[in-house]
Formats: C-alpha cells, sequence, structure tokens
C-alpha cells in the first residue's frame, strides 16, 4: 500500500511551519500559510549524503584559521562601473551572494547586464540566467546599452534549478545573475516558485554553487508595494549583501544602497543618471541635488550628511500652513515622523513658537533618506523660515543634533563637510558651539565662515542674522 505524502502548512512571510492551517501566524501575518508537501525521506536523504562529499567523493575536511591566507585585493571583481564598486567594498568577493531589489522598471535588470558585460570582458565567461524574460529580449536591450558586447557573455532563459546547476559545472562561469530566485524551482519540491520552500532551496543551492566553486553569484529579487523584499526573509539571511536600487521612475536619479554587506559599509550610496543607452554613473551628487536651489526661498535650507567615504549635500525644504483639522498633521518626506515631532517639540518650548494650529510638511529635495540625527537643526530653521516667512540664503549651511533639552550636539565628520560646502560656494555654516572648539586651523580658513551655537535659540539668532545681512 502506497503511503500517503506528507504535508506541512508554511508561513509565506516568516516561514513558519505549522502541521494545521492556521489564520494568524506567530508572526502576526493573517491568512499567509499554504500548504507544501514534505520532501520524500529516501530522497532527502539520498540528496544529503551526496552533499556530504565533495567533487572527488572524499569528505571534506576543515583547516586550522591560522594556515588560511586571505589575499586582499585578488578575491574581488570589478564591474567596471565605479559607483557600484563603491557600494560593494571595492568590487564582488568571490564566492559571494549579493541579492539586489527594486521597483519595477527601475534599473535591476540594467546595472546587472552593464555589469555583466564589464566582467566578461575582464574576467572572463559570465551566465545570465533570466526566468522571467526570453532571450531575445534580453539580446534587444543589451544591443540598447552594450553594443560592443563580448562573446563570454552568456544567455539562458531557465527555471529550474538542476538544469542551471549543471550549466554551471559544465560552462565554468567567473559570474553569475539569477533574474530573479521568484521564479526559479527545484524538482525536489511541489510547491510553487516563489514560495517559502522553493525560495529556500534555491536559495541554498546557489550557495552551494557560489561557496564550492568560488563563483560570485547575483540575484535579482521583487518588491512589495511597501517597497520590502517580497517573499520569505529567509532570502536576506542567506546572501552576503542586500542591495536596494531606488529613485522615481518620471525621474533620471537611481540612488544604490547596501542594506547589508558582510564585506563592506552598508552608509555608502551609488548615484546613477537613468539615460537612453542605460545608467551613467554621477560622481558629483552635491551639485546635483543643489542645481534646482533658489536663492532668497522660504522654508529652504542646506544641510549635509557624510555617506561612507563622502560628504553629501542637501536641500531640506519644509512648509506650514493653517490647518482645518481638530489635529494637525506633520508630514515627513526622507525624515523620521518621529524625530519631526521631537523637533516640532522642542522649537514650541525653547523657541516659544506655536505651531499647534499648523499643518507642517517636510520634505529632503531628491528622494534621499539620510540616516542619522545631522539634519536637525537644517529642519528646524527651515520649518522655522516658512513659519516666520524669512527667506534663506543658499550659501547659509546648518548642521548638527537637537536635543530634547534644546542644545546642539556635534556630528560626525564637520571638517570633510565643511570643505565640500566650501568646494559647493557656500560662505556661511552653523554647527554646534562645541563642534567649532574642535575644528583644525585650515577648517576655519578659506571662503567659508564657521559659527558656532550653543543651542537651538542661538542657531536662530545666528541664521536670522545672517539673513539679514544678506
Amino acid at each position: 500500500m502506497a503511503k500517503r505524502a506528507k504535508s506541512v502548512f508554511v508561513c509565506q512571510e516568516c516561514g513558519y511551519e505549522s502541521p494545521k492551517w492556521m489564520g494568524q501566524c506567530i508572526c502576526g501575518a493573517w491568512n499567509t500559510f499554504v500548504e507544501e508537501k514534505v520532501v520524500d525521506g529516501a530522497i532527502a536523504s539520498k540528496t544529503a549524503s551526496a552533499r556530504r562529499t565533495g567533487k572527488d567523493g572524499k569528505r571534506p575536511k576543515p583547516a586550522a584559521l591560522k594556515d588560511i591566507r586571505a589575499e586582499s585585493g585578488t578575491d574581488r571583481l570589478g564591474t567596471g562601473i565605479g559607483e557600484l564598486d563603491r557600494v560593494l567594498g571595492g568590487g564582488i568577493v568571490k564566492g559571494s551572494l549579493t541579492l539586489i531589489s527594486g521597483e519595477p522598471g527601475i534599473g535591476k535588470s540594467t546595472i546587472i547586464l552593464q555589469a555583466a558585460s564589464n566582467i566578461a570582458k575582464r574576467y572572463g565567461k559570465v551566465l545570465y540566467v533570466s526566468g522571467e524574460e526570453s532571450t531575445e529580449q534580453i539580446k534587444l536591450r543589451a544591443d540598447r546599452i552594450c553594443p560592443d558586447m563580448s562573446p563570454d557573455l552568456f544567455i539562458l532563459a531557465e527555471t529550474n534549478m538542476e538544469n542551471i546547476g549543471a550549466v554551471c559545472e559544465e560552462l565554468e562561469p567567473v559570474f553569475v545573475i539569477i533574474d530573479s530566485i521568484q521564479t526559479m524551482y527545484t524538482e525536489l519540491l511541489d510547491s510553487a516558485p516563489g514560495s517559502v520552500s522553493q525560495v529556500r532551496a534555491c536559495g541554498n543551492e546557489m550557495m552551494r554553487i557560489g561557496k564550492t566553486e568560488g563563483v560570485p553569484i547575483f540575484i535579482v529579487a521583487h518588491v512589495t508595494k511597501s517597497g520590502d523584499l517580497a517573499g520569505p526573509k529567509i532570502v536576506e539571511h542567506l546572501v552576503d549583501c542586500v542591495l536596494n536600487f531606488s529613485g522615481e521612475r518620471n525621474r533620471e536619479l537611481r540612488i544604490l544602497r547596501a542594506f547589508k554587506n558582510r564585506f563592506g559599509t552598508t552608509s555608502e550610496i551609488g548615484a546613477f543618471e537613468m539615460a537612453e543607452k542605460g545608467l551613467i554613473e554621477i560622481s558629483d551628487l552635491s551639485s546635483r541635488f543643489l542645481e534646482d536651489i533658489d536663492d532668497k526661498s522660504e522654508g529652504s535650507m542646506v544641510t549635509a550628511v557624510y555617506e561612507g567615504t563622502r560628504p553629501l549635500l542637501l536641500e531640506v525644504q519644509a512648509l506650514t500652513a493653517s490647518t482645518n483639522m481638530s489635529f494637525a498633521r506633520r508630514t515627513a518626506l526622507g525624515v523620521d515622523s518621529q524625530r519631526l515631532n521631537m523637533i516640532i517639540a522642542v522649537m514650541e518650548r525653547h523657541l516659544g513658537m506655536s505651531l499647534v494650529d499648523k499643518d507642517v510638511y517636510v520634505n529632503i529635495v531628491g528622494g534621499i533618506r539620510p540616516e542619522g540625527t545631522s539634519t536637525d537643526l537644517a529642519v528646524a530653521l527651515a520649518i522655522y523660515s516658512t513659519a516666520r516667512g524669512i527667506a534663506s540664503s543658499k550659501d547659509t549651511l546648518a548642521l548638527g543634533e537637537i536635543g530634547l533639552t534644546g542644545d546642539l550636539r556635534a556630528v560626525q565628520h564637520a571638517e570633510k563637510i565643511i570643505k565640500e560646502a566650501e568646494r559647493m560656494g557656500a560662505k556661511n555654516i552653523i554647527l554646534p558651539e562645541s563642534q567649532t572648539a574642535k575644528l583644525s586651523a585650515s577648517s576655519r580658513g578659506g571662503g567659508i565662515r564657521v559659527h558656532g551655537a550653543k543651542d537651538l535659540a542661538g542657531a536662530v539668532r545666528i541664521y536670522t542674522e545672517l539673513v539679514r545681512r544678506s
């Protein structure tokens, strides 16, 4: 008598397995359980036994950590795209798994195809596996963005992981692209592609190929409406690096950021411009963000953040308007909403301003979402400018963290930010007083004047005086 196939119910959000269907998972998600069959014990035992041995049939042996030599500089592949290499930490590490996500049409396939073409020219065979597009569709895009295509760039339209693994063993590529993981499946499982079990199994197979063969693999993933990675979170834990490609489809600017990177920092960003022939690197991002700023405009303030290894100047815009509701609106784009509420509360307490009957809108121009608190002072001065009807000057920059007591606290890399501000033509910069005492003589010199403020009230007085003089 044939045995009945066993099955479990798997949450498509977190991967939790239950012997029976549940309305709500332990992660809090509703109606996310899908029935999936368990892999047959004989197949699972055979597969596990096969993977316990290497290519030569021998079991792997551990090595002493002190005897392992990692030669820096030779274990990375340069993509030929400087901004991409910057975000990755200097290039693609051999044997690494990199996950890249972004909204449809944002440029994921474009940037990986450009990188694949450059790597094929410099290092050898590259395999591009597509589960969503045909080889003809990829060829049409490649003709537009990579006219001088290398003969070592190979395309495979396939979704079966067993077939992909066999092609990798035969071709022996130096770089592999999987587009996308939600379309891949393995014959060992009966569940649909994109399910938790399939993503887990396919991810593990890619990791096995990458780690054992020393081949770096780029994996494309879909995103949800909220911008999060679609499917189970387990894929983020499997990979070494998670990249996110963001921007507005009706604008040319694209920003690449690393949310996870085992081989570099996560504070670096890469900037690109979408053009007809692909993505073009933007090296001077500060000029791009400030090129449309108007002088003598209310509610506008220039600030700066330090992203990875370079300072970046940004424009903060604010608008206050009388509210017709019982509760005033607080809307922030690029600024944490809770941080905005705190800044408004400090302004009401320590500046004597009344914003309870005002809607407050704050926006970081360009779609950047800077991390940290260095933009606090610029946000407060932008709100003060629009509330009091004061026209700001674009040659004044504000930088500093605001505390609940109204005091200003120092930020990192102030000297490098001052040099970048001077290069961009700024004449005045408002900093926390504690920061100005630490600046070197070279930072104080030049064509920019540094003004130190002890608290928010002092910064407002300096700002008002600068506006009056201009």
